[in-house]
């Protein structure tokens, strides 16, 4: 019997031990909260391990499922193109409107500075 590599004679030296220490009255005590602590742990470790597997399956079946392709047609590019048009470009902003931005942004940036 090995159990976490220790074997029968290190695990009947152990339990001698702890019944010197803790005596027999605290033993069955100690072993019962032993034991529902490894209980706790190994529930928790299964619904980790089960949360993981679900997840994994999860991921699995989006990778497999077969995605959608939609293949453009020349007629559908045509539409999605952008025609050319005879009107002129829109004329730039007017030089008036620019500078007044510009001073208002240099206004702002004096008053940050003076605070």
């Amino acid at each position: 019997m090995n159990v976490f590599g220790i074997g029968l004679p290190e695990m009947a030296l152990i339990m001698v031990v702890a019944l010197l220490i803790f005596g027999p009255k605290k033993l069955p005590e100690i072993g019962r909260s032993l034991g529902k602590a490894i209980r706790g742990f190994q529930e928790a470790s299964k619904e980790f391990e089960n949360e993981f597997k679900k997840e994994a399956e999860r991921i699995e079946q989006t990778v497999s499922q077969p995605m959608e392709a939609k293949l453009e047609t020349p007629s559908s590019r045509k539409a999605l193109a952008p025609t050319a048009s005879t009107e002129p470009e829109a004329e730039a902003a007017e030089p008036t409107e620019l500078a007044e931005a510009v001073e208002a942004e240099e206004i702002a940036e004096e008053k940050v500075v003076q605070s």
